[in-house]
């Protein structure tokens, strides 16, 4: 008996020396399913923090199991899209995947690789002389108002706008009065902005090691820049009082950017209009959301045209977000090149063309729009490199926009 005691004694001892596993008592259960016949890979879902039912100390921090393998997520708390963000990297077709939310402390959270990226750099230690800012040297910015003396080619704005990133591709808007979207095609799966434009204002568009800006934007809309139709024509965002833009989120999974354009005056209307661009891991679309103040009966967006790219339209359905699509040998390093902007088709007024762009023009709802857009070079790594199988990716990009994934707070352990 007195050996069976001691025994005990020594495994108690020796218990109170493991270290502590976290707690499990406020683990909430995730269910997440995929309804499609295919495989999905890098998608995001957003669970809401009243869902969660959870609430984080000051150094708490929220961690995402799959199994027994910590996943990458993110909590976002600006823009239109707040709550838990959760990178599903793969779910097999008609699956259902259970993932566990823990409360751990910040310090022993799992380090995910930064695979977005928004940034917003001027210059700073120069001078305005007219329109133009001599000197100088660039810093990265939260915020701008954009100052009344900034137009095109001033010079003040590192590669003349904000941009945003994937591991996959980036993305820059004009800040200026052309306020049109331009294309990073990318070489490599790393971070790259930081160093675009750094070592001259426009050596971007020369082919380097990280890649290079691909698209020729001109008078047309580049890549799902926002606009007006009007007497057959696209009207780009061009006459404003004032615009503001800051860096809404800079995460390792997600990011997005905010921008406020004050009396737009387009076809006798003048509306306020708050943009925000979003992009997440593993994928190539961007989100455009639009919400404005004032009257009007449609707001578009597109793809400029290319005589050396073929057009794709589809219309959509209940099951398939309709798109616009063009590919070609139309890059600005004379190879191949992939565009789309997708929307619901029950937001879809109408497709159609002016001049310069093929244009899809939108229905507002609830004074605002969704779309969304991607370009696909084919001098990425891993990346699409034939019209057959860019229309395959456009094709199935509509149907997981059309169809995402269903996420249900299942169970909570108390």
């Amino acid at each position: 008996m007195k050996k069976i005691l001691l025994f005990a004694s020594i495994l108690l001892v020796f218990a109170s020396c493991q270290p502590a596993k976290e707690s499990t008592n406020n683990d909430v259960i995730i269910t997440v399913q995929n309804t499609l016949d295919f495989d999905r890979t890098d998608e995001t879902i957003v669970v809401s923090t009243d869902q969660l039912g959870l609430t984080l100390a000051t150094d708490e921090v929220f961690e995402v199991y799959d199994a027994e393998k910590a996943i990458p997520s993110q909590l976002v708390t600006e823009g239109p899209k707040k709550g838990l963000m959760i990178l599903v990297d793969d779910i097999a077709s008609g699956a259902l995947k259970e993932l566990a939310v823990k409360k751990i402390h910040k310090d022993s959270a799992k380090v995910f690789p930064k695979r977005t990226q928004a940034e917003l750099s001027i210059k700073e230690g120069g001078e305005w002389k007219g329109r133009e800012y001599l000197d100088g040297s660039f810093k990265n910015v939260e915020s701008l108002r954009v100052p009344d003396e900034h137009t095109d080619h001033s010079w003040y704005i590192r590669y003349e706008g904000p941009g945003w990133e994937s591991d996959k591709v980036g993305y820059r808007f004009y800040l200026d009065w052309r306020n049109a979207t331009d294309v990073f095609g990318k070489t490599t799966a790393d971070m790259v902005l930081q160093d675009v434009g750094q070592d001259g204002f426009d050596s971007y568009h020369e082919l380097s090691d990280w890649g290079m800006d691909v698209l020729k934007v001109g008078k047309s809309l580049g890549i799902g820049s926002p606009a007006y139709f009007n007497n057959d024509m696209a009207v780009r965002i061009d006459s404003t009082d004032s615009i503001y833009s800051e860096i809404l989120v800079n995460g390792s999974i997600y990011s997005a950017i905010k921008t406020q354009y004050f009396g737009w005056e387009v076809a006798d209307k003048k509306l306020d209009i708050n943009s925000f661009y979003s992009i997440h891991a593993g994928s190539r679309l961007t989100h455009h959301h639009m919400e404005y103040a004032g009257e009007t009966d449609n707001l578009a967006t597109g793809i400029g045209k290319s005589e050396k790219a073929e057009l794709f339209i589809n219309k959509g359905s209940a099951t398939a977000y309709g798109y616009i699509a063009t590919y070609g040998q139309q890059s600005l390093n004379d190879d191949k090149l992939g565009l789309a902007v997708l929307c619901d088709s029950s937001q879809i007024k109408e497709i159609t063309q002016d001049e310069y762009s093929d244009v899809l023009v939108m229905k507002p709802v609830n004074q605002s729009v969704d779309y969304y857009f991607l370009a696909a070079w084919e001098l990425e790594k891993e990346g699409v490199t034939n019209q057959e199988d860019f229309l395959a990716y456009v094709q199935q990009t509509a149907q997981r926009l059309a169809s995402p994934l269903i996420v249900e707070v299942k169970q909570q352990k108390n």
